[in-house]
């Protein structure tokens, strides 16, 4: 079956930096459309950023453009999440997604807090 899963959360100070990453299986990978997405408390889910097949294309949310980096590889089947100078603001529940025309997939989300 289909898995997504995600690592690389925690707790971390304003100012730092956390690498998330996302491990996909019982897809081919190279073939899919991969995201990120984050979800705050009593906020709806929220994209941030993504990347074509190739990598040749990203794109990101206007609150992180110069922070984060989204990347791939199409090897080792995953995708990361680069977030430097974090701020509070980007507490939330981060999650992957996987999309190749009407399929979808999730990961079950991994925790950022940036707390002081």
């Amino acid at each position: 079956q289909v898995q997504l899963v995600e690592s690389g959360g925690g707790l971390v100070q304003p100012g730092g930096s956390l690498r998330l990453s996302c491990v996909v299986s019982g897809v081919t990978f190279s073939s899919y459309t991969m995201s990120w997405y984050r979800q705050a408390p009593g906020k709806e889910r929220e994209l941030v950023a993504v990347i074509s097949t190739a990598g040749y294309s990203r794109n990101y949310a206007d609150s992180v453009k110069g922070r984060f980096t989204i990347s791939r590889d199409n090897v080792k089947n995953t995708v990361y999440l680069q977030m430097n100078s974090l701020k509070p603001e980007d507490t939330a529940v981060y999650y992957c997604n996987a999309a190749r025309n009407t399929n979808y997939y999730w990961g079950q989300g991994t925790q950022v807090t940036v707390s002081s």
